[in-house]
C-alpha cells in the first residue's frame, strides 16, 4: 500500500542562494515556509568576506524571511582572506562556515580563490577552530572538459586538501558525478555532500530537448544519466556523509533567456515536493527524514529541529512563471505536475 502522508522533522536546506534587495525579499519566504535553518552562499556582489557585512546580511535576510527561519553565513575566502576575521566570525557566532569558490567557476566567482596554495593559513585556522569549509568542487581549467571538472576537482584540489588538513571538516556542494559520490563515501568522517533536486531528477539531455533549455543550466552542469542515477542512489542510500542542499539560485527570466543566460536553478517553491518525488521513486520514503533532516545538523554539529512539516501525496501544478523583483523568475518544475505537496509547515 502507497504511503499517503508523510511527517517528518522539520529541515534544514545546507546549500541556498538568496541575493539581496528585491530579489531576497521576494525568494526568502519560499524557503523559510519549508525549512527552518540554511546555509547562506556568500557570493554576493561585493562577496560577504567581513563580520559586520555578514552580519548585516543576516539582518537583511531575517527581515525577508520573517520569523521562524535562521540563515547560517558563511565567509567568501579570498587570495587574501584574513584568519583572525575568520576566528572572530565563527568565535561571535556569525560565521558558521567559509565557501571556497575556485575563481571563475560559477556566478560570482571572481573573487574567489585563484590556488589553494593562497588559504592555507586561513585553513590551518579553519581545522584548528572547527570551522567547515564548503567546497564549490570544480577546475577552472579551460584545457578540461566543462564535463569533467569535478572529477578533475577530487584529485587536484580536494584530495591534497583533505590529505594536508585531516581535522577539517569539509562539505562537498552540490556533487553530479558517480567519481564524487564514491569519493564523499569511501573519505572519512569530515567530509560530506550535499545533493540538488536538478541533479537528481536531470540528466544533460535536458539541456537539449527540442532546442537549448537554458532553465535547465546550472553548474555544475547536469551530467551522464549513468551520474544521475549514482546521485540519486547516493541521496537515497541512508548514509550520513549525504544531505539535502537545494542549491536555489534565482535569476531573473531575462537573465536565463539571453545570449549569455545565468547559470543556476530557481528551486526554492517546491524543493521538499521535488525531493520527495525522488525518495518516492526510489522506494527509499524512509530515508527521506535523515537526507532532509538529520545528516546535515550532525556534520555540523547543530542541534536537530524540534517541529515538523507533512506532506501528502497529492498532485501540485507548478507555475510556468512566478512574479519577483519587478519582472519574473521560472521555478525548477515549471509547469510540470509533482506528485507530493506540502501540507503543512
Amino acid at each position: 500500500m502507497q504511503t499517503q502522508s508523510l511527517t517528518i522533522r522539520r529541515p534544514d536546506d545546507w546549500h541556498l542562494h538568496l541575493r539581496d534587495g528585491a530579489m531576497l525579499e521576494a525568494v526568502a519566504p519560499y524557503s523559510a515556509r519549508q525549512f527552518a535553518r540554511a546555509i547562506i552562499m556568500p557570493n554576493l556582489v561585493p562577496p560577504v568576506t567581513t563580520v559586520d557585512a555578514a552580519s548585516a546580511y543576516r539582518d537583511r535576510i531575517r527581515a525577508a524571511a520573517g520569523p521562524g527561519f535562521e540563515p547560517l553565513m558563511t565567509c567568501y575566502l579570498t587570495d587574501t582572506i584574513d584568519p583572525d576575521e575568520l576566528e572572530r566570525g565563527h568565535r561571535d557566532g556569525v560565521w558558521v562556515a567559509a565557501k571556497l569558490y575556485p575563481a571563475g567557476a560559477t556566478t560570482n566567482s571572481h573573487s574567489g580563490v585563484t590556488d589553494v596554495a593562497h588559504i592555507r593559513r586561513a585553513l590551518e585556522r579553519m581545522e584548528k577552530i572547527g570551522m567547515v569549509l564548503c567546497v564549490h568542487g570544480e577546475v577552472t581549467d579551460p584545457a578540461i572538459d566543462i564535463f569533467d571538472r569535478e572529477a578533475v576537482f577530487l584529485d587536484r584540489v580536494l584530495t591534497p586538501v583533505l590529505r594536508d588538513f585531516p581535522g577539517l571538516k569539509v562539505v562537498l556542494e552540490h556533487i553530479t558525478t558517480a567519481d564524487s559520490a564514491d569519493f564523499v563515501r569511501d573519505a572519512g568522517p569530515n567530509l560530506a555532500a550535499t545533493i540538488t533536486p536538478q541533479h537528481l531528477h536531470l540528466n544533460r539531455n535536458a539541456l537539449f530537448e527540442g532546442g537549448l533549455r537554458p532553465h535547465a543550466y546550472c553548474l555544475p552542469v547536469v551530467k551522464r544519466e549513468k551520474h544521475r542515477l549514482a546521485v540519486r542512489a547516493a541521496a537515497t542510500s541512508g548514509s550520513p556523509k549525504f544531505f539535502l542542499g537545494t542549491d536555489s539560485a534565482p535569476h531573473l527570466r531575462e537573465a536565463k533567456e539571453s545570449g549569455c543566460g545565468c547559470a543556476g536553478i530557481w528551486n526554492a517553491p517546491h524543493a521538499l515536493e521535488s525531493y520527495a518525488t525522488v525518495f518516492d521513486e526510489e522506494g527509499a520514503l524512509d530515508r527521506f527524514e535523515g537526507f532532509a533532516s538529520e545528516h546535515g545538523p550532525r556534520f555540523y554539529g547543530l542541534p536537530l529541529n524540534e517541529g515538523q512539516v507533512t506532506l501528502e501525496r497529492a498532485e501540485v501544478c507548478v507555475a510556468e512563471r512566478i512574479a519577483a523583483a519587478g519582472s519574473g523568475l521560472v521555478p525548477f518544475h515549471a509547469g510540470q505536475t509533482l506528485g507530493w505537496k506540502l501540507a503543512s509547515a
